[in-house]
């Protein structure tokens, strides 16, 4: 009678650790389908448009807070096609839709990199929408985790200290030759979901909304960004200067600062 009772306990302890273990492995559900009608509306999507964009991110991020992502076109901007925005959706990130940048057919080929927080194994992706008003995605499948609520690089302090600080960053160009540029803002992009260990607060929201890269007055990039961008904000991209000019950058946050800088080349 005790074996078989031991068996029965043995048998359910068994049958528990299965289940268990099968719910621990079982994604859960996708978020793309969602993602797609709130942000898309229906539209079609053409997917793995390989021939179009190429996606690079880590397989496996080494720092979740500061994932590098970068999307290149495969093929040139001109007048009468070219990519007009590239929207990146970060599937399981407290705020999926996390940047659109509105591109300008002077970029020539498009390549744009940046870094931004991702807060569990996840998809990211890129969307291409077109001048004929297309859309056109490539993915990536990155792991990593908690980088939403990693705490900040810098103390509160050095973060004030010098928030709006910018840089341009760029070799010398040759006009009429692709060159490729670097604009970094220094700003501790709280997103509402950072623990201070001191006060045992959550830190208020406080990030970079809109980052407008012009040359010659006339806009190249004008990213929309959000919570999901990391920490001292970085875009870099490659564009081909037609004469000499000024390479201007426009920065606002979530409680209205603005900053700016300029380069003469």
């Amino acid at each position: 009678m005790l074996s078989r009772i031991f068996n029965l306990v043995i048998a359910s302890v068994i049958l528990s650790f299965f289940t268990v273990t099968a719910h621990a492995v079982t994604p859960k559900e996708p978020m793309w389908p969602i993602l797609k009608e709130i942000h898309f509306e229906g539209k079609t999507i053409r997917e793995d448009a390989n021939d179009l964009l190429v996606i690079e991110a880590p397989k496996r991020a080494e720092d979740a807070a500061i994932v590098p992502i970068s999307v290149k076109s495969l093929v040139p901007q001109t007048a009468d096609k070219y990519i007009t925005n590239i929207h990146i959706i970060i599937d399981n990130n407290p705020e999926p839709y996390s940047a659109n940048f509105h591109l300008s057919p002077d970029l020539g080929l498009i390549d744009i990199s940046t870094r931004m927080r991702v807060d569990q194994y996840t998809f990211v992706r890129a969307v291409a929408e077109m001048n004929d008003g297309s859309l056109h995605m490539v993915s990536r499948f990155v792991k990593a985790s908690g980088g939403c609520s990693a705490p900040a690089g810098k103390d509160a302090a050095a973060a004030l200290a010098r928030l709006g600080k910018m840089q341009i960053r760029m070799r010398k160009p040759t006009v009429g030759e692709p060159v490729q540029a670097q604009v970094i803002v220094s700003h501790p992009n709280y997103n509402g979901l950072q623990f201070d260990q001191q006060s045992r607060l959550y830190i208020d929201a406080h990030y970079i909304k809109s980052i407008n890269i012009s040359y010659n007055d006339k806009t190249l990039i004008e990213a929309d960004t959000g919570i999901s961008v990391s920490e001292d904000p970085s875009i870099r991209f490659t564009f081909t200067p037609e004469s000499s000019g000024v390479l201007k950058a426009d920065v606002k946050d979530s409680k209205d600062q603005s900053f700016s800088l300029q380069k003469n080349i």
